[in-house]
């Protein structure tokens, strides 16, 4: 019987730290998912990115328990806005911009959705100055592979093969997307400009990744923008006397569109009404949008419309960019949304 008492207290101590050892996995599967890591504050909020100084002004004045945080240049303000924590900052002109910014953001708060504010230039004739537009989704498409000529390219091989450079060109129906053609006296001439999809990584595609062309708003806050009533004003608080001939509406759908360069081609712009019924152009959103999505953060966009790209088709740019009317319009749409997310979120 003594001989035996090793052996039971080594079956007793295996028992022991079997037990233990499940109760230590149950405790682990039962814990709460890390918490969000930030580098300044983390506390939940609606992160504000606006393009636009003046009508980032509005917001803040606007914006109660103010505290400005000077993270690497850029002021970020937090506080409560129509009922709803922010965070805003203003991102200054250009994808790269935005993007630093956006993702500046991301890092040092807790950002629970993102909104970007600000003005864009017109690409849909139908719309008009003063109108607030906010679009279903936003691309890039001045990512190209440029070719010598019109030719689909084939670097890989197939005809529109680009695999092998890492890039992939951006298709419908599954064809390649058409090129930019200039208009020349002896007709269109192909430049070579093939669209581009962009490459993007998040926790739900990596390691692999994927290829998008375009980046959607979430479907909560777009609807919500469906039925927003906001003030829409013809004529801007800073000289009444300059007004747009139209009154300006809340224009929900379609798609956006950015780039690098600022767009005053009327030609390019019609290969953007033609090719991607885009909305509005600009050189933030789409870049946003998609640091949006690498961060898995819902995301929309408000716009409000200075002219038509590159034309002359808008009589009214003075008086929108004289008077304040690019910005209070923008504002207000911005303010009636986070009013009506507000009330929401109290429901």
């Amino acid at each position: 019987m003594l001989a035996k008492t090793p052996v039971l207290k080594i079956l007793c101590r295996t028992m022991f730290s079997l037990l233990a050892g499940a109760a230590l996995i149950s405790s682990a599967s039962a814990a709460p998912a890390a918490q969000k890591q930030c580098l300044t504050e983390c506390k939940p909020r609606i992160g504000i990115v606006s393009a636009f100084g003046a009508e980032a002004d509005i917001l803040l004045e606007q914006t109660q328990k103010k505290r400005d945080w000077l993270i690497n240049g850029n002021r970020f303000t937090t506080g409560e806005l129509r009922g709803n924590p922010v965070v805003i900052v203003l991102s200054g002109v250009s994808v790269v911009n935005a993007t630093m910014v956006t993702q500046l953001m991301m890092d040092h708060f807790h950002v629970e959705r993102l909104l970007m504010s600000g003005i864009a230039g017109g690409v849909n004739p139908a719309n008009h100055v003063g109108d607030v537009t906010v679009p279903e989704s936003w691309a890039m498409p001045m990512e190209v592979y440029w070719n010598g000529d019109g030719t689909l390219p084939s670097p890989c091989g197939a005809a529109g093969d680009t695999s092998c450079l890492g890039v992939k060109l951006a298709s419908e129906n599954g064809k390649p997307r058409p090129d930019f053609k200039i208009d020349t006296p002896n007709g269109p001439v192909s430049s070579g400009l093939f669209m581009r999809d962009n490459f993007v990584m998040n926790a739900t595609n990596a390691p692999q990744g994927e290829f998008r062309f375009e980046f959607h708003a979430d479907p909560e806050m777009l609807a919500l923008a469906r039925n927003l009533k906001p003030a829409l004003a013809k004529c801007g608080p800073k000289n009444p006397s300059l007004c747009v001939s139209v009154q300006p509406e809340l224009r929900v759908g379609g798609r956006g569109v950015s780039g690098s360069a600022f767009l005053a081609n009327p030609g390019y712009r019609s290969y953007l009404f033609d090719n991607l019924q885009a909305q509005v152009v600009d050189m933030e959103t789409g870049a946003f949008a998609q640091v949006a999505y690498a961060n898995r953060v819902p995301f929309i966009a408000f716009r409000s419309l200075s002219d038509l790209a590159g034309g002359n088709d808008f009589k009214d740019v003075g008086a929108f960019f004289g008077s304040g009317l690019a910005e209070t319009n923008e504002a207000n749409v911005t303010l009636a949304f986070l009013e009506a997310w507000s009330s929401r979120r109290k429901r």
